[in-house]
């Protein structure tokens, strides 16, 4: 059995005090969201949300999830749960990501993992319910260049072709160097075999990046019964219509949450996205391109095309699925069209998240809790090994790297690298002379300050350069725990940020998923480190 443990989010460096605050519930935060993540307020929040969500939209959502999901295999699981949507007394829990190339960073599975076991908690609370976990897949986006490469211990695995639209309608060409350079890394063993195949089935068998991405999520979570949404669907974005005429004609959304970002700013947090006058693009084949109103006239930005108002009326009463929510009104377009309770997502989505609480009361749609993922940090018990000789500890490799170093060489050092003592000697012989100088001449204060100054940057000076050479003198011992943390925390950042699944299941398997479904537990506000067993 792995080992567990848990680590304050505000003690790790790597999250905003925005989301701390949020965490801690802070009065400073509370403006911003609807109700707080505990389990009793989610019974408030699906009596509320029943009241908003129609039969007929269940209907309809289950019709398009049908459709969406024709010509793929799924679990009986899955199927169940699409089939319970048509019922009032279920309810379902979210997130979503972008299509990275083979799931991208290996926070792709913590943030479903926190939906599938925040579903089963709310199931062993409210039986008399039904909690199915969605994924969201952001078929919109066009941004190609964040999405088209992974990493493979270090080396970046990346899918070379031309971008343009939405990635979600992109065509699966030039795969064939992505897969021949990840099996050579692989290897032969059985697990290889799986991945390889995985990516095979994925990328050659499927005609576009959404189709890939769902039989991705299908592989991994299919059993434990998630539904994979793609919100790029011309029948569901009616229901988007009345939102998307507010945003032409109003700009409704770019007051409340331009109104919102001020208050945050005002409380010393950093706004997360900044509104447009018009928070939507322009999908089309091979396009996507934000909307600007210029006068009368609607534009399309870095294209030729435009549209009076009369024409984009009927543009949008005719062609619905042609107009793109950004990251500021996708939560309104999820929102409307799933009888959600909850968004699951990282610190930086949770941010954009909780500037639009004021937006959603405007046009009467129910806010929905937000929730934390899990953030993970997996550590082999070599890995664990190692820093106990070096004396350290998982919880230091969290420190920024030359702070990592100063502390070890001062644990290490032979020589004591504080002049704590000399400084305070220094400021009491100080002291003596300031009361000297009051009594003589009031101009000689000056001149004592400036040199205790002086006096106390160069026992400052004189420290950094002794930290250098006991830095230079314990290089290897250093050496070696840097690279532990460079292991750990790849260019200085959270491991799961940067590293791909692919890498862990290579070692673990199909031991992995419900390894992590066991340990992990959706709410608990905390980092976890999981110490893996050979």
């Amino acid at each position: 059995m792995p080992k567990k443990y848990t680590l304050p989010y505000s003690e790790t460096g790597y999250f905003s005090s925005l989301i701390c605050d949020y965490l801690q519930k802070s009065e400073k935060t509370k403006p911003f969201y609807h109700r707080y993540p505990s389990v009793e307020n989610f019974k408030k929040q699906l009596t509320e949300k029943s009241k908003q969500f129609s039969d007929n939209q269940r209907q309809l959502l289950v019709r398009q999830l049908e459709q969406q999901y024709e010509g793929f295999q799924i679990s009986e699981k899955t199927s169940t749960n699409i089939q319970a949507l048509n019922d009032e007394k279920t309810f379902t829990v979210t997130t979503g990501h972008q299509l990275n190339l083979f799931t991208g960073p290996l926070y792709f599975l913590y943030k479903i993992i926190s939906v599938l076991n925040l579903c089963k908690k709310l199931k062993t609370e409210y039986p008399e319910h039904t909690f199915v976990p969605v994924f969201w897949m952001a078929s919109e986006d066009h941004d190609f260049e964040e999405i088209q490469y992974f990493n493979f211990e270090g080396k970046r695995m990346e899918w070379n072709r031309e971008s343009g639209g939405a990635v979600g309608r992109m065509s699966l060409e030039n795969m064939d160097a992505v897969f021949s350079e990840l099996s050579n890394a692989l290897g032969e063993t059985e697990y290889a075999h799986h991945l390889t195949t995985l990516f095979r089935e994925a990328y050659f068998e499927h005609k576009n990046l959404a189709e890939a991405t769902r039989h991705l999520a299908n592989q991994f979570f299919g059993e434990y019964g998630l539904v994979v949404l793609d919100g790029d669907d011309a029948i569901l974005k009616k229901d988007f219509v009345s939102v998307v005429e507010k945003e032409l004609n109003v700009q409704l959304s770019h007051q409340h949450v331009s109104e919102t970002s001020e208050k945050l700013k005002e409380n010393g947090y950093k706004e997360q996205v900044h509104p447009r006058e018009i928070n939507l693009f322009y999908l089309g084949e091979g396009v996507r391109e934000r909307i600007i109103k210029r006068e009368e006239t609607y534009f399309i930005d870095n294209t030729e095309l435009s549209f009076s108002q009369k024409e984009m009326e009927e543009e949008l009463k005719n062609h619905p699925e042609r107009f793109s929510p950004n990251a500021l009104l996708r939560p309104v377009y999820q929102e409307m069209i799933l009888p959600n309770l909850c968004y699951i997502g990282g610190g930086g989505e949770l941010a954009y998240w909780l500037q639009l609480k004021s937006y959603f009361e405007a046009i009467s749609l129910t806010f929905p809790i937000v929730h934390l993922r899990n953030s993970v940090l997996l550590v082999t018990e070599k890995q664990v090994e190692k820093l106990k000789k070096l004396d350290s500890s998982v919880e230091e490799l969290f420190l920024p790297q030359q702070q990592l170093r100063t502390k070890q060489t001062k644990r290490i050092s032979e020589i004591e690298i504080d002049f704590t003592p000399q400084r305070e000697h220094l400021q009491q012989q100080f002291k003596d002379l300031y009361t000297l100088a009051e009594k003589t001449d009031a101009s000689f204060i000056g001149a004592v300050a400036a040199q205790e100054k002086k006096q106390l940057n160069g026992l400052d000076n004189l420290e950094k350069r002794l930290m250098k050479a006991q830095k230079r003198k314990l290089a290897d011992e250093l050496e070696r725990l840097t690279k532990l943390q460079d292991d750990l925390f790849p260019k200085e950042n959270l491991q799961e940020r940067v590293k791909n699944v692919s890498e862990f299941y290579l070692k673990y398997g199909e031991e992995l998923v419900p390894m992590l479904l066991e340990e992990l537990n959706p709410m608990e506000n905390a980092f976890t480190i999981i110490e893996l067993q050979p």
